[in-house]
């Protein structure tokens, strides 16, 4: 995630460099003494997320949320702990970190504000919106049918009631079952190698025990499904 910075104080803002530093996910872009200067820069770089103090001289983080149209999420840090309840009228703020500021506690901060930025990334779909024709895998967005192309589909994941279609260029979280899904795959490419997986068989890396590297992830293979994933490679 890129980010920028904003306070008036250079220890605050020097400390709060060290913590994103801690975070391999966080990418420091800038760091500002005041909200004027973020908001020229804002004008010409988009962001992420940005760190934001609430007392600042003139011109008050308050102020800055008010001013920026459509702002990226925002993690404020403050001595003030009177100013939660308030913060969280406006939806761009994800967390309220009070100073001192813990490695821990801002790690915290972190995840909450990924597990956001994920789902606005991600939009879910219910099954019925899904859809197959030849090769392409059909999502209606938004009521835009946005293509997905089947062979770049790497990897199929089970979470609760939703699955999560990982594909060479973007994930899609869609509302429906392992099984619905893959009777839309064709099946000489995707195999089912356990209850929350399937696999695109042209995209293991690796194999080992009872596991497969799909990309950088991990997938078990269940007992069951191991003999058929065997069945199906290409074996010398």
């Amino acid at each position: 995630m890129n980010c920028i910075i904003i306070d008036d104080e250079a220890t605050a803002r020097a400390i709060i460099s060290q913590l994103c530093s801690n975070v391999d996910s966080l990418n420091v872009l800038e760091e500002f003494p005041n909200a004027i200067q973020a908001i020229k820069f804002l004008n010409q770089n988009p962001v992420d997320l940005i760190f934001l103090d609430i007392h600042m001289p003139e011109f008050t983080g308050f102020d800055f949320i008010e001013t920026i149209k459509n702002p990226p999420k925002i993690i404020l840090t403050t001595s003030d702990a009177n100013f939660a309840i308030q913060a969280f009228e406006y939806e761009c703020i994800v967390d309220y970190l009070v100073k001192p500021i813990t490695l821990e506690r801002f790690q915290k901060a972190i995840q909450k504000a990924e597990s956001v930025l994920t789902k606005v990334a991600e939009p879910i779909v219910s099954e019925k919106e899904v859809a197959t024709s030849g090769n392409h895998l059909y999502i209606n967005i938004d009521r835009r049918l946005i293509k997905i192309d089947i062979p770049s589909i790497y990897l199929i994941e089970a979470k609760g009631d939703y699955i999560q279609v990982k594909t060479e260029d973007k994930n899609h979280t869609v509302h429906s079952t392992l099984k619905k899904i893959h009777e839309k795959l064709p099946e000489d490419l995707f195999i089912k190698v356990h209850r929350s997986f399937i696999i695109n068989i042209k995209k293991i890396v690796d194999i080992e025990d009872n596991s497969v590297l799909i990309k950088k992830d991990v997938i078990p293979v269940s007992r069951s499904n191991r003999p058929e994933l065997m069945k199906r490679l290409n074996l010398l």
